[in-house]
Parts: structure tokens; C-alpha cells; sequence
């Protein structure tokens, strides 16, 4: 459906969304994880890689986790991949054997001690370079190395110059050693931005977690209390973490990216929260009053000048989305509404999330990738202003899902089918905000906008 006429906001009075909270997690099955290896390895023919070398630690194990069910903890850890068949070998330090062992793919547990804590025993591995010629891995040899990150050119590598120097000398002048992270985290066609629905299913279980989370901390915010007392409104569960938690108020707000302190929250302040698990962030951020008497002297019109547009731009984007739309029209949604200066948009709006919280973004000026059937997308469009106007946010998150997919996903996850369509329903009837039936809302604040933080009952409404 196309809206007629010009999107505007409003402030109005919402319904709180309510939903049936989410069971168990659902888990991956060990065939998940069996069938990604075997389409790695297809693409490794394609690029005629005899090898792939894939890097993990700990804040960048999004990639290992997804190939092999296993992240290390305390220390690093390697993949090797070959193309003949055999099972991967993966190197680990002296504290992630077991773990590595018990994960969901069959792998052959090889011990590299250096990948160990500094002053932790190094007396029972061999060298790097025995054991990388003992995956078959020398002269002439063509290895795709994996990482976190892609540049411009594919000789540019983010993995440990350890690493990276041995396996340049094992392979020699006759060889290849390049990036090839694009393999999973391409946006247009990489593995991990293109879900299996039991993925899916895991990341709109995530999502309950965080939105939940964040909908608690809002209900219960108070002035007075300390950011620390505010945190614990999240009931998080122990879930991993896909980023540092994020929660502050006053002038250690407008920094965005801090930890929660013991600082009161005061009446009038700024205040910013993002809560992220693996597959799932949300955030939200605005002003702890009641009402626009109580904010700061000067920005009395916070909701006109700056919330109103946003959630205008915020509408219209959600509106667009629908597989086959490409990145550049989001961009270019954004850009019209808020694309002025005061507004700083600077990063893009909208991006891929996994396991990491940002996989990569089609969202850029100019362009054509086209959004694709399974693929987890995050409303992400951050105003940083940098004036006492401060932000104000959105970031939740959706898939998007062909016709057949969302039958696949209907029949083998029920309820959280049943959580989906409430979103949606509250999306159209609260909110003004009508999707395309591609677009599977997977946050419990569905797109729930309060600028007042402590005024409960209004929030913005497209009009």
C-alpha cells in the first residue's frame, strides 16, 4: 500500500502493546550448521580457495559462532576450513577445548597455545606453522581469510599479523591470502545476512528480551533513582551480550556510547538507553519529564523541531520496506525528511544484524541492492544533533520475508507467528504506521516513540 500525501507526526495517546511472552529459546539443530558449512564450501569453489582461515575473539566471534555453534571465551581462536571434505580443524587455547568440542559441528579440536591468556602454559601445542601445514595449508596454496571487516582492497587484512605473516610465507609468491569476509557478511548476497526461519525464530525470541527490557525501564523510570538502579529494571537474563549495555542520563547522555554509573537521574535530563543480545538491540532515548514545561530552557519545541520529523522519516521508512526495495530508497526517505544539518545523520539509516549487532548495511546513498527474502534488519536512524535539542531514537528490529517464507515461519514457530501479527496489527491501528506483508516486526516496542519519558500514555503517531 502507497500513502497518499505527505507523512506528519503527531503526539498522541497509545495503548501499550501487549503480547504473550516469549517461552524457551529456540535453538539451531546440529544439520543447521552442517548445510552452512557445505554452502561455505560452495562459495569456497567458486573462488577457487583451497583453504578458509576464519578469526574469532571475543568481541568479534559472530562469524565462528554462526559457521560452528561455538564463541571463544578469555581467549581467540581459529578455524580452518578445507575444501577437500574433511572436517574443519579449529585452534584453540588451553580454557575452550571442551566448549569448542561440545559444539553443534563436527570439528577436530586442535590446541594452539599462544591463542592462551598472557603467562598461561605454552609447553603442549605445536608452532603455528606445523600446524597450518598440517591442514594441508603451503606453497601455492589459495587461503580466504575471515575476519570482522572489508576494505577496498582484499590484501587488506583486520586478523593478527601472526597469523596473517605465517600463512603469506607458507603459501609463498605462488599462492593467495585475502580477505574474504565478504563471503558472510556481503550485504546484497552474504551467508549470514540471508536467515534460515529457525534463525529468525532465535532472533525474534532476542528481540522479546531486549524490547521487554527497555519497555521496563521506561515504565518504571523515576527521578531520583541512580542509572544503576534503572539498569535493573532490563530483568536481563544472562543471554550474551551483543554490545555493552548502554544507559545514561544528564550531560553523559549526549555521548551516546557510555555504561550506566551511579549518578541520579534528575528531572529535565537527557536520557538514552540500548540494550543488545545476540540478534536483537533496541534503544530509545528522550527526555525525563512529563511534559515540554519541564524540559530545558530553549527547547521548549523539542517535539516540533526534532521528534515530529524524525518519526515522519522513521514512518515513511518503515512503509517502504518490502523485499525487492532497494537500500538507496530508504536512504533517500531519511535524507528528505531530516536530511538538514541540525539533524546530523550521519551513519546508516538502517543496517543487518545477526549475532554481532551490525553485520553490514545496504542503506547508502546511491544504492541498488535490493533487500532480500530472510534477511534481520534494524530501524537504526540516529539524529545526533549535538545541540541541547540532544536525540531522539528508534532502533527495533524486523525480517523480511517472502510469501513462502512467512508460511515456513507461520507453521514451525506459532507463537511467536501470533507475536508478530500482534505487532503488526498494533503498528497499523496505534500507531498510523501500515507495512507491507512482507515485514515481520520483531520488537515489543513496535515502533513506540514517547519524546516524554515519564508521560506513560502519549507517543508519536503518523497522521
Amino acid at each position: 500500500m502507497t500513502r497518499k500525501g505527505v507523512v506528519t507526526a503527531r503526539l498522541a495517546e497509545v495503548a501499550q502493546l501487549h503480547v504473550p511472552p516469549a517461552g524457551d529459546e529456540p535453538l539451531l539443530a546440529p544439520d543447521v550448521y552442517a548445510a552452512r558449512l557445505g554452502q561455505l564450501r560452495e562459495r569456497m569453489a567458486e573462488r577457487r580457495y583451497s583453504h578458509l582461515v576464519v578469526f574469532a575473539d571475543r568481541e568479534h566471534s559472530a562469524n565462528l559462532a554462526y559457521l560452528s555453534g561455538f564463541d571463544p571465551r578469555f581467549e581467540e581462536a581459529v578455524l580452518v576450513v578445507r575444501c577437500d571434505g574433511a572436517d574443519p580443524a579449529v585452534l584453540v587455547g588451553n580454557e575452550c577445548a571442551g566448549m569448542a568440542a561440545a559444539a553443534p559441528l563436527a570439528m577436530r579440536c586442535v590446541t594452539f597455545q599462544d591463542l592462551s591468556l598472557p603467562g598461561q602454559p605454552r609447553d603442549r601445542s605445536q608452532p603455528l606453522a606445523e600446524i597450518l601445514r598440517g591442514e594441508g595449508i603451503g606453497g601455492g596454496s589459495r587461503v580466504g581469510v575471515i575476519g570482522w571487516k572489508s576494505f577496498d582492497s582484499r590484501r587488506s587484512l583486520e586478523v593478527p599479523a601472526y597469523l596473517v605473516d605465517e600463512l603469506r610465507e607458507l603459501c609463498g609468491a605462488g599462492g593467495l591470502v585475502e580477505n574474504a569476509v565478504d563471503l558472510l557478511i556481503d550485504p546484497a548476497c552474504g551467508m549470514r545476512v540471508i536467515n534460515e526461519v529457525d534463525q529468525l525464530a532465535a532472533f525474534e525470541w532476542a528481540a522479546c528480551q531486549t524490547s521487554s527490557g527497555v519497555q521496563r525501564v521506561i515504565a518504571g523510570l523515576s527521578p531520583g533513582m541512580t542509572e544503576r538502579e534503572a539498569v535493573r529494571l532490563l530483568e536481563w537474563n544472562g543471554t550474551p551480550l551483543s554490545c555493552h549495555l548502554m544507559l545514561t542520563a544528564g550531560d553523559r547522555a549526549r555521548l551516546g556510547l557510555l555504561s550506566p554509573g551511579d549518578r541520579p537521574i534528575g528531572r529535565g535530563d537527557p536520557f538514552t538507553i540500548a540494550f543488545g543480545i545476540r540478534g536483537a538491540l533496541n534503544c530509545r532515548a528522550g527526555f525525563v519529564v512529563h511534559d515540554a514545561g519541564e524540559l530545558p530552557d530553549g527547547v521548549d519545541d523539542y517535539v516540533d523541531k526534532l521528534v515530529a520529523p524524525y518519526f515522519a522519516a522513521v514512518v515513511e521508512w518503515y512503509e517502504a520496506l518490502h523485499v525487492g526495495q532497494t537500500g538507496g530508497t530508504l536512504q533517500e526517505i531519511v535524507d528528505r525528511h531530516i536530511g538538514d544539518p541540525f539533524f546530523g545523520v550521519a551513519l546508516n539509516p538502517g543496517h543487518q544484524i545477526h549475532l554481532d549487532e551490525w553485520v553490514n548495511s545496504p542503506v547508502f546513498a546511491g544504492s541498488a541492492i535490493e533487500l532480500r527474502s530472510g534477511m534481520a534488519m534494524q530501524c537504526d536512524i540516529i539524529p545526533a544533533t549535538g545541540t541541547p535539542y540532544f536525540t531522539t531514537n528508534i532502533e527495533d528490529g524486523v525480517a523480511l520475508a517472502d510469501e513462502a517464507l512467512r508460511a515456513e515461519f507461520a507453521a514451525a514457530h506459532p507463537d511467536a507467528w501470533t507475536r508478530i501479527e500482534a505487532r503488526r496489527r498494533f503498528m497499523a491501528d496505534e500507531l498510523g504506521i501500515t507495512l507491507h506483508p512482507d515485514v515481520l516486526p520483531f520488537s515489543n516496542l513496535a515502533a513506540r516513540l514517547p519524546p516524554y519519558l515519564l508521560d506513560r500514555g502519549r507517543a508519536m503517531v503518523a497522521a
